[in-house]
């Protein structure tokens, strides 16, 4: 539930590095001496950018989630509920065909858990206290299962492609948007051949990248949406139907008695709906129930 969260913070923070971090190298020239902007070479350079961003973003998405969150990784279970977690995510594990994941808590009220990592060998599974402490052993087992199809389906490698593109596209129109803004401020100067974009351009440049890249961020929440529904699939192969309905009711009869509605749908634990529903990662919880009672 915090994972595409986490992802995209990470992304944005890599992608604004990198594109820094070349402006001032002077390696990223797609203008030539005239001013005539070089498409090819822009485009060129916004794919190396974009796909640097969301490639780094997840071979570090295990150790930004730990940091982020304050994950404890569990390498000697210490009480009953640690080995029970550890032993089920085992057994799912291998009843998906994945290597074991990384098993970690960390303390936070609000009922999540998440699993990240770069390949489905190497992966993360994170459960909040807040989760553990709302749910019966049944509902865990079955988050866990969603959790572990989540790996098994390899959806953050096809989160971070798609990622790579949109943040092409983020990068590429972005720095247009530099370029009109330093020909515009840069009318009726006629100091002979250019000199590269001002501090203007670049300003402008960093503002269109990050609106862009929050606007662009739907497309991976829709991806996101869409995912679900197969992790809630997978969750029940590997729990039991009624386990993942079960879950899926507590998380909705949670949303609906929390006093802090608001922190919760902001991680898409529950649904929504008009434009804020653009940005959910996660579907309606009526909506993944109805699902799931409909599937055979």
């Amino acid at each position: 539930m915090k994972r595409i969260a986490l992802f995209i913070l990470t992304n944005l923070a890599v992608l604004l590095v990198i594109n820094i971090t070349l402006r001032i190298l002077g390696v990223d020239r797609y203008v030539d001496q005239s001013g005539a902007i070089n498409f090819n070479a822009l485009l060129v350079v916004s794919m190396i950018i974009g796909f640097s961003g969301s490639i780094i973003s997840l071979f570090m998405s295990k150790w930004s989630a730990k940091m982020m969150v304050g994950a404890q990784v569990i390498t000697n279970p210490i009480d009953p509920t640690e080995r029970w977690l550890v032993d089920t995510i085992s057994r799912q594990a291998n009843a998906a065909g994945i290597g074991m994941p990384e098993v970690a808590i960390y303390d936070a009220p609000d009922v999540n858990a998440f699993a990240t990592g770069w390949n489905r060998n190497d992966a993360l599974v994170a459960v909040s206290t807040g989760l553990l402490h709302n749910m019966s052993r049944d509902e865990v087992e079955a988050v866990l299962g969603h959790e572990i199809s989540h790996v098994a389906n390899g959806d953050m490698v096809t989160l971070a492609l798609i990622q790579g593109v949109v943040n092409t596209f983020v990068v590429f129109f972005s720095k247009i948007v530099g370029i009109l803004v330093d020909n515009f401020l840069r009318r009726g100067d006629d100091r002979g051949q250019y000199q590269g974009p001002g501090i203007g351009a670049f300003v402008a440049e960093i503002v269109a990248q990050i609106v862009f890249g929050i606007l662009a961020s739907m497309i991976v929440m829709w991806f996101s949406r869409y995912r679900e529904f197969r992790a809630d699939a997978g969750g029940a192969n590997l729990a039991g139907r009624h386990k993942m309905i079960a879950a899926l009711e507590r998380l909705k009869s949670n949303h609906e008695q929390s006093a802090l509605p608001q922190k919760i749908a902001a991680f898409g634990i529950s649904g929504g709906g008009g434009f804020a529903r653009l940005f959910m990662t996660h579907p309606p919880l009526e909506e993944r129930i109805a699902a799931l009672r409909e599937s055979r």
